[in-house]
Parts: C-alpha cells; structure tokens; sequence
C-alpha cells in the first residue's frame, strides 16, 4: 500500500501543468472582479513559490512595495476576495491575513505584525483530505472590528505535494472605513512559520491523513 501512495505522489507532480504557477491577480470588490493587478501588487515571480525564511513570503517576490498599485476603499466587515489566473491544482490549505499599515498601504513593506482572518482547512472522509480550495475564486469577510486605515491583505495557498512546501502568495492595498477600532495582531513574517513543523513538513499521501494542523494560529477577529 505504501508503494502504491508514494507512486501515485509522484506521478501527481508529473501530471501538473509545465507552465507558470497559479496567480492571485484581482481583488474582487462589492461582487466584482477588479482589473489584473489594480489593487494587488505584481511581482516579479512568475513561476516559483517563495521560500519562508525571505521577505518575500509577506506579498511575493517583487512586491515589497506597491507605489504603482491602487488602493481600494473598503468598509470594514465588507466582503472582497481574490480571483486567480488560473485555478489552483496542487493540495493544501488556503490562508488570508491582513497587517496595517503605519501610514499608506502603498509604501508599506509589511514588516508588521499579520493576522489571519480567514483559511480553508482540509475536511476529512476516511480515504484523506479534502481540501476544498482547488477553484480560482476566492471570497470572505473583513472583521468588522477593525480600525480605520490602510492595509496589506494577503492570500496564500501552501501547496504540500512535495517537500518542502511551497507557497504561493499575493498582496492587495486596502483603505478600511468604519470598524471598531481593533489592530489587528498575529504572526510576524518571516518568522512566524516553522518549515519543519507538521503544518508544512508532511507527507499528505501515505499514511492516510486524518488530521491536519493549520499554520498561522487562530483566527483573529
């Protein structure tokens, strides 16, 4: 049986298109699909994922900065999301953070703290996981207690075919109105994720999974 998972492993990441890697390209914004890159910072990574010890896990390689990026206005509590270039087709879980800006989103590196407001987790069916994510569009909430200001909001998309894991990731430029007045806190990036722990250091095929830890801690709200 073991031979028979490592097999299918492999023959998986054989299968898997030779072309660019999937992309966060849009924000979408009251139900619509925003414009390529007008409002989430383009990099310059058009095929690889981006290693976790670099300040390119924070919005991708390239995107430190986004001074050529519009800013979306948005309420607090709002519901937006992203749309991809392509659906995504490697297994693992879907993650949103969101980090304010000391001052304008658009000359914000994020060097801050990052907190997740939103993730698609793997469910479970006795023959391994689920993990629901594998479409190109993405929508969810903004906590409604957030303070006004501008923000970085992040997606990420760990894939965990092969070791070690790869993550794909993209920022938007937010200015939230309204809210409650919360910052938001969390993780610090990098630094806030262990490669070699059991969130990204796992073989998702053999044994049969059952359980599966998110990274990034708890949902903040």
């Amino acid at each position: 049986m073991k031979s028979f998972y490592t097999v299918f492993a492999a023959a998986a990441v054989l299968l898997q298109p030779a072309a660019a890697h999937y992309r966060f390209t849009s924000l979408i914004l009251n139900g619509q699909v925003t414009t390529a890159y007008q409002y989430v910072r383009q990099n310059s990574n058009m095929n690889s994922p981006v290693s976790t010890s670099s300040i390119d896990v924070r919005c991708n390689t390239g995107a430190s900065l986004g001074g050529s990026t519009q800013t979306a206005t948005v309420a607090a509590g709002a519901t937006v999301g992203f749309k991809m270039d392509q659906p995504i087709y490697h297994a693992g879980p879907l993650l949103v953070y969101i980090s304010k800006a000391p001052s304008t989103a658009a000359t914000y590196d994020g060097s801050g703290a990052w907190a997740k407001i939103y993730q698609i987790a793997p469910t479970f069916n006795g023959n391994g996981p689920v993990w629901g994510d594998e479409k190109d569009t993405f929508t969810f909430t903004l906590p409604s207690s957030l303070a006004a200001g501008e923000y970085l909001l992040r997606i990420e998309q760990v894939a965990l075919h092969s070791m070690p894991a790869q993550h794909y990731v993209s920022c938007a430029q937010l200015k939230v109105t309204g809210g409650g007045g919360k910052t938001p806190t969390g993780i610090a990036l990098p630094g806030g994720y262990d490669p070699n722990s059991s969130s990204f250091n796992i073989n998702i095929y053999y044994p049969i999974m059952t359980s599966y830890t998110m990274p990034g801690g708890s949902i903040w709200s």
